[in-house]
């Protein structure tokens, strides 16, 4: 996958440069299906440091628009909070935190407008225990101009995401342990789920079973 990404990224042109190593590379339409409106979502990675065997890493979200043979930067994290923390040095040891870890997990229609297009992105970072783990689904809002999520999940330890379609449409299909609210991370309630998300017209996102996976408010975003 790493090869691939770098491959795709030497052909185009950036404006600026993800920061780091490209890790993924992938195309989406944000805002409709046509060459002038494509878009480009790309994780990379930046050595922040080493301790022992271990290299820590400051990871990336970079989302661009296409203006002619350029990708000119629109958004990216952690500049922006979504999905990403900013790694800092502990105090007085060769470590850093959050360790951090992502993938773009699909893009896909999953707000039922044809040929306008969401992206996925799970990712995971831990300073302690198992961590934090969350799936976040970005849009392009026409209205703000803007890059913002359209939902957020997240979960104790673990998640991971994937765009289906079925009778009914797009929708986002999420695995991961589930934990009851008085269950300890060493012993999650049921060692693994999976729940369905759709976006339905005049409700937002619905969660099917509805009680597994914590869905971010905007305010907590």
């Amino acid at each position: 996958m790493h090869v691939v990404a770098l491959i795709l990224s030497a052909l185009v042109t950036y404006s600026p440069m993800p920061p780091g190593q490209i890790v993924q590379s992938k195309v989406v339409y944000l805002t409709g299906e046509a060459m002038h409106s494509q878009w480009r979502a790309v994780l990379s990675r930046n050595v922040v440091g080493r301790g022992g065997s271990q290299t820590f890493y400051q990871w990336y979200l970079s989302i661009y628009a296409v203006d002619g043979s350029v990708y000119r930067l629109k958004y990216r994290s952690p500049k922006n909070a979504i999905p990403f923390d900013t790694v800092t040095k502990a105090n007085g040891a060769n470590v850093w935190f959050p360790v951090q870890d992502a993938s773009i997990a699909g893009i896909g229609e999953l707000m039922g407008t044809p040929s306008v297009q969401q992206v996925v992105i799970q990712s995971h970072q831990m300073a302690a225990d198992c961590g934090m783990a969350r799936v976040d689904v970005l849009f392009e809002d026409a209205a703000m101009q803007t890059i913002m999520p359209t939902l957020s999940i997240e979960n104790y330890c673990s998640l991971s995401a994937a765009v289906i379609h079925d009778a009914h449409g797009y929708a986002l299909q999420v695995t991961g342990p589930y934990y009851a609210p008085d269950a300890a991370l060493c012993c999650p309630t049921k060692p693994m789920v999976t729940a369905i998300f759709r976006f339905v017209a005049n409700k937002g996102w619905v969660q099917t079973p509805s009680a597994y996976f914590r869905i971010l408010k905007p305010s907590t975003f």
